[in-house]
């Protein structure tokens, strides 16, 4: 219990910490993110600029706090996406069964066959390389995840005395399914989003990494790393701090997946 709580605990801070910068970052940063600087090239952290500066005079510590915010945006969106499409599908599937479960599974078999940011690198070929893309992008991508944890428990959950209690008391297929099955669904889809969340941010950050993120001048920690690339010798802190950010992020992501998983699994509790 001590070792679950403090997982909860550090975890819990660095995503509230992460969330404090993106809503903050929304609506107020030190400097102007985007304003270019030449003067103040390259500058080294100091009291005028927490973090440094890049090769365009930006404050770094700006951009990292709107690059906090672009990427919260691009993780909630799509990990609301996947879990909708991802839940509906494996309810369907595993509720139905038959053909329906034969084709929903064949679909989501091949999708699965494909890595999630190859895939995503293929279908930003079609939406292209924006805000709106990379949500579709990624959201398409981890939807076969969600369907396949939904299927399953949907499976377990089916065949159950109280499922059959529903359909002698003359309920319809569309209710037992949204009132005695989905709820049982929560507990797996609560530890699967958490864990997306920081699949999607690690997405995001490589695919900015590489160009295919969100264009720039707006700044996401992907694009930073990106730009921090030539100037590693003469300026390390541009990209120290934005790896730092999403290493931070990922870590309390992870405690607090952790955390929840052993919280909601009732086989953990007594572990």
């Amino acid at each position: 219990m001590k070792n679950l709580s403090l997982n909860a605990l550090i975890g819990g801070s660095l995503v509230g910490l992460f969330v404090l910068f993106a809503v903050v970052g929304s609506f107020w940063t030190p400097y102007d993110p985007v304003v270019l600087d030449m003067k103040a090239r390259l500058a080294a952290p100091s009291a005028t600029h927490l973090l440094g500066a890049d090769e365009f005079g930006r404050d770094v510590l700006s951009r990292i706090m709107r690059g906090a915010s672009a990427s919260g945006v691009i993780s909630i969106f799509t990990v609301v996406m996947a879990t909708v499409m991802g839940t509906a599908l494996g309810a369907v599937s595993g509720y139905f069964g038959g053909w329906t479960d034969r084709i929903l599974v064949a679909v989501t078999n091949a999708l699965l066959a494909f890595p999630g940011i190859l895939l995503a690198l293929g279908l930003l070929a079609v939406f292209g390389a924006n805000k709106y893309g990379i949500v579709l992008a990624l959201g398409i991508a981890y939807t076969p995840s969600v369907a396949r944890v939904v299927r399953g428990t949907v499976l377990s959950l089916r065949e159950r005395e109280f499922i059959d209690a529903s359909r002698v008391a003359g309920d319809s297929e569309l209710y037992t399914l949204l009132r005695h099955i989905l709820p049982n669904c929560i507990a797996p889809l609560t530890v699967l989003t958490t864990s997306m969340f920081g699949w999607t941010i690690l997405s995001e950050s490589a695919l900015s990494f590489l160009g295919l993120g969100v264009p720039p001048p707006a700044p996401t920690w992907g694009n930073m790393l990106a730009g921090a690339r030539p100037y590693m010798s003469q300026a390390m802190w541009l990209g120290i701090f934005p790896g730092l950010c999403i290493s931070a992020v990922l870590l309390g992501i992870n405690l607090l997946g952790d955390a929840l998983r052993d919280r909601l699994d009732p086989k953990m509790r007594n572990v």
